[in-house]
């Protein structure tokens, strides 16, 4: 009894002292108001929800929604001409009066039925979401269940907005809607919705969508079928009457019983189309525009990395992309990769050989083709081994590192550098050639050419490392502190660089010394016409003089002569310069093998760089011989050079220019040794004359000496 007395007390305690607070707060409040605090808080809270809502909208490009909607992100090439189209959530667009009204009704009966007779939201909606989202918050979910969305609302959503319940994205796409209802009729909403919807198996809008399904156009649904469609919006992937027939006929009784609710259709018709059995007919053929893939995915990254656009607008807002690509290049290259004959063997395990290459304008620095893989291996967005690879360079980076800062040193093409088998430094780095052959000292044109390994780390070491690393950052490529060493002279980076890179650095010789920045896009108009990018204009810089650029293709026109690396791959019937490389595998079970094999080449019209090799340093390209790059290489220049301006080198190869020399040389001391000939001839004659004129003068002299002494005596 003496607990319960305790309890009793403490609940007379507790509404004694609530009575007394109760009286308290109710004078206080009276007081100060409470009623009118409690408005004026709660019309500040509102009034910047509504002031943050009318300022997304604004911002958001509203009137630009359904020319977006009705055209796909196309790409245009260097000449303008369309290249092809990007991958997009929409399907074929069709106005409303092409759309039955079946469907329409359907649709509404399903999804909206106050549709004609609100602005954009529902205050019976939002209060439903704003009890499910009170209830989620007790029950500590971060999200809104239902949402009670008008149709103007699921547009929005679709169209602008992402997938995820948030309160933020519900105040979001409330106000949009509302910008919508101002700038379009509730037709064009309509027209925009059907055409914008997602029904399953990667088919967008309801033109296609009755194809794909029923075999006839939107404008030809009948009740059932309109029925159908109006079902899978809730859920196209469980509701689509390909993969689940039965699934969908519940569905659409269900959407038909709606109908009938609506005032649609009566009773008796509704019984009639409920027995109505789910037959199918897939009429529905898609043909990809994205003819080009490895070098459309590099448009959108460039698009997405470069100018800030968003992958969804990019592949969903109407965009003209205007690029540098060449078809002609580009078609070569994809042609050259569909041969399995120029690429090396399959591993044992039979992993296949893969590879990249990449054509860039050295006028502008635009990339002109690019492939990142062999055919087949394509994955939307994936790796594109073009511009994503992150290879060693081998002796590709020579030139860069070492030829290019010698020749500013003062070194010319023709002077001598060693080529012998030496340590350097305290860890006694020792560089070999590539087939351990040493000439003891060779010209250094020839030591580019036969890309002698021992010379370049000895020329380098002449000059100086720092004014390698520095002459590399020079031409757009990033070194860490960790790449400031002899091994630079080979390619021994840390990180490595891909085709795009390389390809770029080397327009600076093709282009007088001019380095432009490499880049796809030269401009981005919007569906309404806008330019939003343009880049039409680029800026280039001056990284050497046009005298040291013109001496250096004349030093790598030997690369791809007779008994330069690059022989094998040489095109037939044009002259290119250029260089090559390869690395040495450290992980496969011979070390003398090599992983990568690179070929680059160029004229004054056009740089391609390639390369070839395994995924995976594991595999090794051994005993490849042409397939091991040098096939694909050629071939593809072959492809690609006749559909250039056709401009050629204003220098001679530095072999060439050796040997007139040397012939000018040999002539000159032939001529000299005519004249000195032709001098010690007239010499001995003079002297046969002088003695000549000599014996007669003595001759004569002594017969008239005989006379006087006969006539006068001794």
């Amino acid at each position: 009894m003496k607990i319960k007395d305790f309890f009793e007390k403490i609940k007379d305690d507790f509404l004694a002292n609530s009575r007394i607070f109760g009286s308290w707060f109710k004078k206080k409040w009276t007081r100060y108001q409470g009623w009118r605090w409690l408005t004026i808080v709660f019309l500040s809270i509102f009034f910047l929800i509504s002031s943050y809502g009318v300022f997304l909208a604004k911002k958001t490009n509203v009137r630009g929604l359904k020319s977006a909607l009705q055209t796909s992100t196309e790409i245009y090439d260097y000449k303008g001409q369309k290249a092809g189209a990007l991958y997009s959530q929409k399907g074929t667009w069709v106005p409303l009066d092409k759309i039955s009204d079946n469907v329409q009704n359907a649709v509404l009966s399903t999804e909206d039925r106050n549709f004609y007779h609100e602005y954009g939201f529902s205050i019976t909606g939002i209060g439903r979401a704003a009890l499910l989202y009170a209830k989620n918050k007790i029950l500590h979910r971060d999200y809104i269940s239902g949402g009670g969305s008008t149709l103007t609302q699921q547009l929005v959503k679709n169209a602008f907005l992402s997938q995820e319940q948030t309160f933020s994205r519900k105040i979001k796409e409330i106000f949009i809607a509302m910008q919508v209802e101002n700038d379009y009729s509730k037709k064009d909403i309509l027209a925009m919705y059907l055409n914008n919807a997602y029904f399953g198996n990667g088919v967008w809008g309801v033109e296609d969508a009755a194809e794909k399904y029923f075999g006839v156009h939107a404008s030809e649904l009948s009740v059932p079928q309109a029925a159908t469609l109006a079902g899978m919006l809730k859920s196209p992937t469980a509701y689509n009457p390909i993969d689940h027939p039965q699934a969908s006929r519940d569905r659409r009784n269900v959407v038909l019983g709606l109908m009938e609710d609506n005032k649609k259709l009566s009773a008796e018709q509704v019984s009639q189309y409920q027995a109505t059995p789910m037959t199918t007919n897939d009429n529905y053929q898609y043909t990809s525009s994205y003819r080009y893939p490895y070098y459309f995915d590099a448009v959108i990254n460039e698009a997405m990395n470069r100018y800030g656009l968003s992958e969804t607008d990019i592949m969903n807002r109407g965009y003209k992309i205007y690029t540098s690509l060449n078809q002609n290049y580009q078609n070569e290259m994809q042609d050259d990769f569909a041969d399995s004959s120029l690429f090396p063997y399959n591993a044992e395990d039979g992993t296949k050989a893969q590879g990249a290459s990449i054509a860039i304008n050295p006028q502008n620095g635009g990339v002109a083709a690019v492939v990142g893989g062999r055919e087949g291996t394509h994955v939307f967005r994936g790796y594109n081994r073009g511009t994503q690879l992150v290879r060693s360079p081998g002796s590709t980076i020579k030139p860069l590192a070492v030829y290019t800062p010698a020749l500013q040193s003062g070194y010319h093409y023709d002077t001598d550098v060693k080529d012998e088998l030496k340590a350097y430094g305290k860890d006694k780095y020792k560089p070999h050639n590539w087939n351990d052959v040493y000439s003891g000292e060779i010209p250094m044109y020839q030591a580019l050419a036969e890309s002698k390994n021992t010379s370049a780390v000895w020329l380098l070491n002449k000059i100086g490392v720092s004014k390698g690393y520095k002459s590399v950052e020079k031409f757009g490529i990033k070194l860490t502190s960790d790449d400031e060493n002899l091994s630079l002279a080979l390619g021994g980076l840390k990180k490595g660089v891909s085709p795009y890179q390389m390809a770029n650095a080397y327009t600076a010789f093709a282009n007088g010394g001019k380095l432009y920045t490499a880049h796809f896009i030269t401009k981005i108009v919007d569906a309404q016409g806008k330019v939003i990018v343009d880049n039409t204009e680029n800026d280039s810089k001056k990284i050497m003089t046009k005298k040291i650029a013109n001496e250096m293709t004349s030093m790598m026109m030997d690369v791809y002569r007779t008994g330069g690396t690059g022989q094998s791959a040489s095109p037939s019937g044009y002259t290119i310069a250029g260089k090559t490389g390869s690395t040495e595998s450290l992980t496969a079970s011979n070390s003398s093998n090599e992983n990568d094999h690179w070929y680059i080449g160029y004229t004054p019209d056009v740089v391609v760089a390639t390369w070839v090799g395994f995924d995976s340093t594991k595999y090794s390209l051994s005993e490849e011989g042409i397939r091991g790059g040098a096939s694909l290489f050629k071939n593809e220049m072959e492809g690609i050079l006749p559909h250039t301006a056709g401009n050629t080198f204003t220098v001679k190869p530095a072999s060439t220019m050796v040997a007139q020399e040397s012939g000018a040389s040999s002539s000159s001391s032939n001529v000299w040794d005519t004249f000195r000939k032709a001098g010690e001839t007239l010499d001995d004659s003079f002297s046969k004359s002088a003695s000549d004129w000599g014996s007669k003068a003595s001759s004569l002299f002594d017969q008239g000496k005989q006379k006087l002494q006969e006539w006068f005596g001794q």
